[in-house]
C-alpha cells in the first residue's frame, strides 16, 4: 500500500477522534478514541518516516492510552463527571470544535510555505489536533481530560515535527514526552485518593 493513500483517511480519522474526545464524557470510549487518534497520527508520520519510526509514535499513543485506562479502573472514584447540563454542553463544544476548525482551515495552506514538503492536507489535520487539543484544555480541569487534550495537542506537533527532523534519537524522546504526559495523568488522578486514605 502506498503511503500517500492513507492521507485523507488519516486525516479524516484525526479530526474525527479529536472531535470524539472533546464531546465524550465516557472516559472508556476516551482511551478507545485516543488509540484510534494515533492511528491516524501513525498514518500520517509514514508520509516523514520510515514505518518503524511512525509505529513508535502509534505505540507510544496506545501504551499512555492504557496507563490511562488503568488508572481509571483501579480508582473509579477518581473519574467524575463534570457536565451536568448534558446536550447544552455538547452543543456548545461542537459550535467552538467548529470555529477551531475553520480556523485552522484557513492556516492550513500557509504552512506549506513555513515547512517545506507539507501538504495542506496534512498541516489541516495537524493544526486541528492541535487546536482542539487545546480547546480541550481550556474547557475543563479534570486529569484525565487535561491529560487527553494535552495528548491531542503533542500529537499535532509530532505531525508536524516528523516533516522537519527524521531522528531516532527525536522519536525515541517524543514517544518518552508522550509516555511521561500519561504517566502524570495518572499521578494527578490517583494521588487525591491516596491523601484521603492516609
Amino acid at each position: 500500500m502506498n503511503a500517500d493513500s492513507l492521507i485523507l483517511p488519516s486525516v479524516l480519522l484525526t479530526i474525527l477522534t479529536a472531535l470524539g474526545l472533546l464531546i465524550s464524557r465516557d472516559w472508556r470510549w476516551s482511551i478507545v478514541i485516543l488509540a484510534l487518534q494515533y492511528v491516524g497520527v501513525f498514518g500520517l508520520v509514514v508520509q516523514f518516516w520510515p514505518v518503524e519510526l511512525a509505529g513508535v509514535k502509534m505505540i507510544a499513543g496506545w501504551i499512555a492510552g492504557a496507563v490511562l485506562g488503568s488508572a481509571v479502573l483501579s480508582t473509579p472514584e477518581a473519574w467524575q463527571e463534570e457536565e451536568r447540563s448534558w446536550p447544552s454542553g455538547r452543543a456548545f463544544r461542537l459550535f467552538a470544535a467548529i470555529l477551531v476548525l475553520l480556523a485552522m482551515s484557513s492556516l492550513a495552506p500557509r504552512v506549506g510555505t513555513w515547512i517545506t514538503g507539507v501538504g495542506w492536507e496534512v498541516s489541516l489535520a495537524a493544526l486541528s489536533l492541535i487546536g482542539l487539543g487545546l480547546l480541550h484544555l481550556g474547557m475543563t480541569a479534570q486529569p484525565l481530560r487535561v491529560t487527553l487534550g494535552l495528548l491531542t495537542v503533542l500529537a499535532g506537533f509530532e505531525i508536524l515535527y516528523a516533516a522537519v527532523e527524521t531522528s531516532i534519537l527525536v522519536a525515541g524522546l517524543l514517544a518518552s514526552v508522550t509516555l511521561g504526559l500519561a504517566l502524570t495523568g495518572t499521578y494527578l488522578l490517583v494521588a487525591p485518593l491516596m491523601e484521603e486514605r492516609n
